[in-house]
């Protein structure tokens, strides 16, 4: 049995909704930016600790679609990046084989970012990862939830 969840608009979401190649990374800006990121033109995404987490990293697939947030200062969504690599053992485990990495490249900054309270205000967003576990570093998204925030950071009223 799939499981389901209603969106405040009455939308059952299912579970497999989320299998959509489509994803939220969060990092804090002061530690890696998208400035940084676009600077390297690809980074390998490592250093990832938790088993959530680090399942919807090895869920991830070469071509996959990927909003990059800023957590801590800021708080928004700035960019649109793709996985340039799927999963591999992650260099930075010391060895330990169930932690993952892969690398990402960034594919465009949106033209206005979408800050946190306007992605908590916004109905077609209440089930969102980013506001249901907000500790999670890594989540799937709805092709719904992409295409909103990439609308809302289009810069165009919807």
């Amino acid at each position: 049995m799939v499981a389901k969840k209603k969106t405040a608009k009455g939308k059952a979401v299912r579970k497999t909704d989320r299998l959509s190649g489509l994803w939220m990374v969060k990092q804090e800006p002061e530690s890696y930016s998208w400035d940084d990121f676009v600077r390297d033109g690809r980074t390998d995404w490592t250093g990832v600790r938790n088993f959530q987490a680090r399942n919807n990293l090895k869920q991830m697939k070469t071509g996959d679609r990927v909003l990059f947030y800023h957590s801590g200062t800021g708080k928004c969504v700035v960019g649109i990046a793709e996985v340039a690599k799927s999963a591999y053992p992650d260099p930075t485990a010391a060895g330990d084989p169930q932690w993952v990495a892969v690398d990402l490249k960034p594919i465009k900054p949106l033209k206005e970012t979408v800050p946190l309270a306007a992605i908590r205000y916004n109905p077609e967003l209440a089930n969102l990862p980013l506001i249901r576990q907000s500790q999670l570093s890594v989540m799937a998204l709805t092709k719904e939830e992409f295409d909103t925030i990439v609308v809302m950071g289009s810069g165009k009223k919807k």
